[in-house]
């Protein structure tokens, strides 16, 4: 590398790092609470736990907890089922219309006794604002799509750090750190230090998080797309008089897919299903294909299921790129490590400030420059 090249890395580094590191400790001190979200809402009285007994042979009724949520919201409409993959619960989700983007209750059930256990709070609570503050600075898509930008920066910005990371430590040992020579060396040095050995991680959160920026994008592309198709043979279609109970949709959906399991079921009207039908989404039963869903669309009216496909590349990524970016896949152990490994980049990004903000007599690229022109070899390369 000639001393040009590296310069102009160091000016990508720079530059990326400073404009998006007031962001990225946003969503580093946010995100470092929200790795253990599900323990600070029931912490925080925002979930229940299901009580422990003895599991029915048989599986619960839907219908039955379907009827129990219209009763308490009597004027909404049912949008969503959902499984709770950790614990034996259902949630069902309502809204003031089928088609409403926003839920207006969401009640949690026993999925072994039908027994009503919790109303989930909607849109409030300290675990929501910080996950709306992480997720969005409370600004909407806006705001999600802006923090998408700040990500690409982030990583752009790790990507140039390793570039010149070699050429700076050419005449250091790995890891070392010089407390002899001002705090600002120091820092230097840590800064260095802990950035390479997190590198990785910072990679995979930076890129899962840029690609989880996308969700509403992209389900609203593959809605105009591949859910239309699904449901265009049914668009002249007269509406249907009456409909068939949500247990027979899913059982349709779990005879045409038997190796998987039901994980959420959308109902007539949403945008996931359209007037006609449910869309019954079914799940791995391993770790891997456990976060992979596949689409069963049932008709509404007779029962049987009308449709089934693959979902596409794009919505397999995003459904990956989720667990991956909160390490909620591997138990609390994994939670530990990535809640450890956050609070060292947020070490990293504030001494990168700090670094910035103390140029005293001469500044960190001047001092830069000056060790890397120590390995300059006869020819002017690195």
């Amino acid at each position: 590398m000639t001393i040009d090249s590296f310069r102009r890395w160091y000016w990508i580094h720079k530059w990326t790092s400073l404009v998006c590191t007031v962001f990225l400790l946003l969503l580093c001190l946010t995100g470092l609470p929200l790795v253990f979200s599900d323990e600070l809402r029931l912490l925080l009285g925002e979930a229940v736990e299901p009580p422990e007994h003895a599991a029915k042979a048989e599986p619960v009724i839907l219908d039955t907890l379907i009827k129990d949520a219209r009763s308490r919201r009597p004027d909404d409409s049912v949008k969503f089922l959902i499984r709770d993959d950790d614990g034996p619960a259902w949630f069902v989700a309502l809204g003031d219309t089928p088609a409403a983007q926003e839920n207006s209750a969401t009640f949690m059930y026993d999925s072994r006794t039908a027994e009503f256990l919790h109303a989930v709070p909607q849109n409030e609570g300290v675990v929501n604002f910080l996950f709306r503050l992480h997720v969005d600075m409370l600004a909407g898509l806006p705001g999600t799509l802006f923090l998408g930008v700040m990500g690409l920066l982030f990583v752009a910005s790790i990507v140039s750090g390793v570039v010149v990371y070699g050429p700076f430590m050419r005449k250091l040992p790995f890891g070392a750190v010089r407390n002899d020579r001002g705090p600002r060396l120091h820092w230097l040095d840590l800064h260095n230090l802990l950035g390479i050995v997190t590198v990785l991680w910072g990679l995979v959160v930076g890129i899962t998080g840029v690609v989880n920026t996308l969700d509403r994008p992209l389900l609203g592309y593959w809605q105009m797309t591949e859910i239309s198709e699904m449901i265009a043979p049914w668009k002249d279609k007269a509406m249907p008089l009456s409909r068939k109970p949500v247990d027979e949709a899913v059982r349709a959906a779990e005879s045409a897919v038997p190796d998987m399991a039901v994980r959420f079921i959308a109902f007539p009207g949403t945008p996931f299903a359209g007037p006609y039908h449910y869309m019954v989404f079914m799940r791995g039963d391993s770790p891997l294909t456990a976060r992979l869903l596949k689409p069963v669309l049932v008709d509404a009216e007779t029962g049987q299921v009308s449709d089934s496909r693959n979902l596409p590349w794009y919505l397999t990524l995003l459904l990956i790129s989720q667990p991956l970016h909160f390490g909620d896949y591997g138990g609390m152990p994994l939670k530990i490590l990535w809640a450890l490994l956050d609070a060292i980049v947020i070490v990293v990004l504030w001494s990168g400030l700090y670094l910035w903000w103390k140029k005293r007599q001469q500044t960190a690229e001047d001092m830069m420059f000056s060790d890397a022109a120590r390995g300059l070899s006869p020819e002017g390369r690195i």
